[in-house]
């Protein structure tokens, strides 16, 4: 739970990580290996003056997780691993600045992926707003799963269930643990000054992941495509702010068609460059 002198503190968190994925955004393309793509992340980190949670987080290896194709969450970065044409790959970042976690991540095209793909990285991220849609103080996490769960499960599509959102703030992560499938009206309930993270890992098949032999990779346990994206919000007393948009994220409603709510206010980035995009939420 933020304290009010935090928010300005948190904010400034997501709007590092938002900035962060612009960044890869900006130089992400094939050819590239995922170790290039870690580089990145670690020198604007260090440019920056704020350090990269995952890195030595249990053990983990570098500076953000690269998930590529049937890759759920947490790829590690290497330099054998070439992004191709036609790859999908989600980069995870969490920045720690003066000492607030920001946690985002976007699912990547590389070039010209087919349509499946396409459209799988299209309604995840489309379900990730109807989930940030349903966070309203006195709902409950349930609320925001069954929003997930409910617009991607017709369309073909599964809720990894292995893995979840959670709270996030000074400590990288805790409570409450986030799912993105459930019912109405059950799980913790919803309160201002909680900030969590909603980020849903949407499959073509099975919902079900392998972890590999490293101990962290996350696969599809029929292979099949996997995409995720990702948002620290932040429950203000009467809707959500959320913290890591980036500089185009009004503009990828926009194409996409996706309502926004008036209790939601689009934070991070967008509302940095231009304060007359975010909604009023108080």
């Amino acid at each position: 739970m933020l304290k009010p002198h935090e928010v300005g503190q948190m904010r400034a968190a997501g709007r590092f990580a938002a900035e962060l994925l612009d960044s890869v955004e900006g130089e992400i393309r094939a050819g590239m290996t995922t170790a290039d793509v870690d580089d990145l992340v670690d020198r604007l980190t260090r440019e920056r003056g704020a350090r990269s949670a995952p890195f030595g987080y249990r053990g983990f290896p570098a500076h953000c997780c690269t998930s590529i194709n049937e890759v759920v969450c947490h790829g590690i970065p290497t330099p054998e691993r070439v992004l191709k044409e036609g790859d999908i790959v989600n980069v995870d970042v969490t920045p720690i600045v003066d000492g607030f976690h920001g946690d985002a991540s976007r699912t990547f095209a590389i070039g010209d992926v087919n349509q499946i793909a396409q459209r799988l990285v299209e309604d995840t991220y489309t379900s990730l707003w109807l989930g940030i849609a349903a966070v309203r103080p006195g709902g409950r996490v349930g609320d925001i799963g069954h929003a997930i769960q409910s617009f991607v499960e017709p369309r073909g599509y599964s809720v990894v269930r292995q893995f979840s959102g959670h709270g996030i703030g000074r400590t990288f992560h805790t409570a409450p643990a986030v799912m993105h499938y459930g019912r109405r009206g059950e799980g913790d309930a919803i309160k201002p000054g909680m900030t969590f993270t909603i980020e849903p890992m949407i499959n073509l098949g099975d919902w079900r992941c392998d972890i590999l032999g490293d101990g962290w990779t996350a696969v599809t346990v029929d292979r099949a495509l996997s995409a995720q994206f990702e948002h620290t919000v932040y429950v203000t007393q009467h809707g959500v702010e959320v913290l890591t948009a980036g500089l185009r994220e009004t503009d990828r409603l926009a194409e996409r068609a996706i309502d926004v709510p008036d209790h939601v206010r689009i934070g991070g980035l967008a509302a940095a460059a231009d304060p007359k995009v975010a909604s009023a939420a108080g």
